[in-house]
């Protein structure tokens, strides 16, 4: 019995299945999803085209101009800066070991 009711359903799904899409086959869509469709077609549309407008736009700007010695002089201020930075986690080390110190003294 089991057997004739899973082939029955199996068959009815296969002809379910079995529908070709041609020239008399009807799709249900409602407004509100075509106006959806309408909506995101005409957002992407636009946003292509702004984007083609962008890069346009900035194929036309000049390149900026960094020269060497900009680079240099930007490349040794980072360089200091981390230099002087090392100094003064060194100077902080230092006051903490003597704040240890004292607080061990006290004890």
């Amino acid at each position: 019995m089991e057997k004739y009711a899973t082939d029955t359903a199996l068959q009815n799904v296969k002809n379910k299945m079995a529908k070709e899409l041609n020239e008399d086959t009807g799709f249900n869509i409602s407004i509100k999803t075509l106006i959806g469709i309408g909506f995101a077609m005409a957002t992407l549309i636009g946003m292509w085209f702004t984007l083609q407008a962008d890069i346009s736009e900035a194929k036309e700007l000049p390149k900026p101009d960094i020269t060497r010695m900009e680079f240099d002089m930007k490349d040794q201020n980072i360089r200091q800066s981390i230099l002087n930075t090392e100094k003064n986690v060194e100077k902080l080390e230092e006051r903490m070991i003597r704040m240890e110190d004292k607080i061990d003294a006290l004890k």
